[in-house]
């Protein structure tokens, strides 16, 4: 395990095991921001070539970080949120046409595909709640003819359920259906890969598992698929010849840059670039075997208190880097208000208490932690 206090300010009466939310930033981040922000004030935009070279050099760490085939595969946008809205407002629906998904979804990956009913799309929804088997085959079994989309997450926010992407994106693929991933809850956490999942497009936030700020986040939409979206926002940016401010007309980029159409968001760009740089000089899959450890060390001790029952799937292909938990009795919130109160910061989420630490969590913390559950549990108990 690193030695998580050389690349993380750890606060001595905070233990952060809330990742799958906001995620504290690495030094390296807050450096480049200082850097950034000091330089802005010192010399303005004198220095912009180089804060270019920066977002190049995102986007080439982004084309890794989801093995996209070109850094034009990846336009920057401002959220998850955004991201799929490009894609359910660029897509040409037919009255009839239907997308299907998850009922259990974060709202972002619902309320876009919901609103399209103004367009005659109807939104399928599985209910995990109800279902018997793989959600996968659930899944599947749910389009027809008239799917034009499939979109779920690839892990699901409230209980850590990871999916099998590529069972998906396969079947997808061989029956001519678009297939859209929510990586929020993934990237920067294991790793991540859009061709191998038949992916047609990907959308994600920066300030979770990637450990950089809110406002910036990464959209892959599949090289042939970028000028069948109808474009909704417009400017100088998206424009393939975006230096010739005199144009009187404009093309947009052939790719996923068609999809910015303002000012970059200079200051995301510098935390992100950052963060990446920090995920991939490790690498995705030691971050993901580091944070595996956490998740094994957290689960052995869970399951040794008595009065707690897991309300994640403990299977290793469905785990991730979020374990939710309840005490037998129910009270969900009355051990989330008790780890709060010790300074362990969580979430309240699908019935219980969700715990998300990553790959930098100090073991010891975790110890703290277990300790602070079975505390509340014996009382609990009695």
């Amino acid at each position: 395990m690193i030695d998580s206090s050389q690349l993380f300010p750890i606060h001595a009466n905070l233990i952060h095991l809330n990742h799958a939310a906001v995620a504290p930033w690495p030094q390296v981040t807050v450096d480049a921001i200082k850097t950034f922000a000091e330089e802005n004030a010192r010399q303005g935009s004198l220095r912009y070539p180089q804060w270019l070279a920066v977002e190049q050099d995102l986007r080439q760490k982004a084309q890794r970080l989801l093995n996209a085939p070109s850094p034009d595969d990846i336009a920057l946008v401002k959220n998850t949120s955004e991201g799929l809205s490009f894609v359910a407002y660029g897509l040409g629906w037919r009255t009839g046409d239907n997308v299907v998904g998850i009922r259990q979804e974060f709202p972002s990956n619902r309320f876009v595909w919901s609103s399209l009913a103004s367009k005659g799309v109807e939104f399928r929804q599985l209910d995990l709640a109800t279902c018997a088997g793989e959600p996968e085959d659930a899944l599947l079994a749910l389009c027809d003819g008239r799917t034009r989309l499939l979109s779920i997450s690839a892990v699901q926010y409230a209980d850590g359920l990871r999916m099998d992407l590529a069972k998906v994106g396969r079947f997808c693929h061989q029956h001519g259906i678009l297939f859209c991933v929510d990586a929020i809850q993934q990237l920067g956490m294991m790793p991540f890969d859009v061709q191998a999942i038949y992916a047609d497009f990907v959308a994600a936030d920066g300030h979770k598992w990637m450990l950089a700020s809110e406002g910036l986040g990464l959209l892959y939409v599949r090289r042939e698929l970028a000028d069948t979206l109808t474009l909704g926002q417009y400017g100088w940016h998206m424009a393939a010849g975006m230096t010739d401010y005199s144009a009187e007309s404009y093309t947009p980029y052939p790719h996923a840059r068609r999809f910015e159409c303002g000012s970059p968001n200079m200051l995301g760009i510098h935390a992100l670039n950052a963060s990446l740089g920090l995920l991939l000089d490790m690498g995705m899959e030691e971050v993901w075997r580091q944070l595996a450890s956490n998740m094994d060390y957290l689960l052995a001790g869970l399951r040794a208190i008595s009065g707690i029952e897991i309300l994640s799937d403990l299977r290793p292909q469905r785990r991730s880097g979020i374990l939710t938990l309840r005490p037998v009795s129910g009270d969900a919130d009355g051990l989330f208000r008790y780890l709060q109160e010790k300074g362990v910061f969580c979430a309240l989420r699908g019935g219980g208490v969700r715990l998300s630490p990553h790959f930098h969590t100090p073991q010891g913390q975790l110890e703290t932690v277990l300790r602070l559950i079975r505390q509340y549990s014996r009382v609990a108990c009695k």
